[in-house]
């Protein structure tokens, strides 16, 4: 079998790598810019750190803010028509996984319009057009959207999220700029930083998992865990290290898949609206636990990534009790909620088990589980 690496064909990273969009747009000889940024992001001068570099180039766009924090069809299909509109030719994507979802949906769409129900697109899609060229700018450190060949889309009528896979939706550029993370409050920066590790320790241990990626995702690990708590406290390494971090796990996630964390929070941000990162969080050391029997000895280079010492003279269970301990601390530590009891409603459990199995997620789990044994997961966290 042959294993498949994709990732950015150009990506800049560190203190004012904004300023390189300029020479990559005038390059290409692009004319106009769709920018996709949530409207937050614009209210508070975020999304402007972007566009005043366009603005002192002499650059057009136009900006496109119907975004919400888990993007629906109705999103993508609003944001399609006013591409359409706009008379732009390229994309600049703006913020956190919102508007890198969104954006890519909408380029996929531009350029393979037979999906402009949004919902065919699930899975892994069977497109044949490149998205429109696109430049991706991160302003959270956590979902690592820029890198990956993945984006979610929530689907309102039916209560659920789905997971479309596409070598053809990519960002051709990512912009990895610390200062673009700089006015990231604390909720969100523990949120996505405990969503980066999870797509670090997922990827890890998922059944696609091989030596390439388990280098990106060890590294991912030992970086976002000692950045982590730094950046919660809105110190300059610690953000430094958050952007590196998770950019870097998402290097290998992409291209091997994540598990059951997922396809769980898919589910709690789809029935409550949970935020994402929270979600992982709350779910990822459970799932640690239930998945242990079938990973070897890989919870012992978790351990050791995340500052466990003596990790070599441990026994198996011990070094695995280590990796979730470890996990569940720096959760804590970054003020994650510990459990479910504020968010699940016993009468959900069932649709909630039932749509995380059907996850496009779920058959990458180490573990192979089932409805019920996912349905008594949620309920061990009530």
């Amino acid at each position: 079998m042959a294993n498949r690496i994709v990732l950015n064909p150009i990506s800049y990273h560190g203190s004012g790598a904004i300023n390189e969009i300029v020479n990559e747009v005038k390059s290409r000889g692009l004319n106009k810019a769709f920018v996709c940024s949530d409207p937050d992001l614009v209210k508070f001068g975020v999304t402007a750190k972007v566009t005043d570099v366009l603005d002192k180039a002499g650059l057009a766009y136009e900006i496109y803010s119907e975004i919400k924090p888990n993007p629906t069809i109705e999103n993508v299909q609003t944001g399609v028509a006013a591409y359409k509109a706009s008379g732009a030719d390229y994309i600049i994507a703006i913020g956190g996984g919102s508007s890198m979802d969104t954006a890519k949906a909408v380029g996929i769409i531009i350029n393979n319009p037979e999906f402009a129900d949004v919902r065919s697109l699930e899975g892994v899609a069977p497109t044949r057009n490149k998205t429109v060229f696109t430049i991706a700018v991160p302003t959270t450190a956590g979902t690592a959207a820029e890198v990956t060949i993945n984006y979610v889309i929530t689907d309102v009528e039916r209560r659920r999220k789905f997971v479309c896979v596409d070598v053809h939706d990519i960002p051709e550029v990512a912009v990895i700029d610390p200062d673009m993370m700089a006015t990231m409050p604390k909720g969100l920066t523990a949120a996505t930083g405990m969503d980066a590790l999870t797509h670090a320790i997922e990827g890890f241990t998922t059944k696609a998992a091989w030596e390439m990626t388990d280098m990106f995702h060890l590294k991912a690990i030992e970086i976002i865990s000692r950045s982590l708590r730094s950046a919660v406290k809105g110190e300059t390494e610690g953000r430094e290290g958050m952007a590196l971090g998770q950019y870097v796990a998402g290097m290998g996630f992409s291209n091997v898949g994540l598990g059951i964390v997922h396809s769980m929070a898919h589910c709690l941000g789809a029935v409550y609206d949970t935020p994402h990162g929270v979600a992982n969080a709350i779910l990822l050391p459970t799932v640690m636990e239930y998945n242990a029997p079938v990973t070897g000895d890989k919870y012992k280079y978790i351990a050791a990534a995340m500052g466990v010492e003596g990790t070599e003279n441990m026994t198996q269970d011990e070094y695995r009790k280590a990796a979730c301990d470890a996990v569940r601390q720096l959760s804590k530590d970054v003020g994650i909620p510990a459990d479910l009891k504020d968010i699940v409603k016993a009468e959900d459990l069932d649709f909630l088990a039932e749509s995380a199995y059907a996850d496009a997620c779920r058959p990458g789990n180490p573990r192979d589980t089932s409805v019920a044994e996912i349905k008594e997961l949620y309920l061990k966290l009530m």
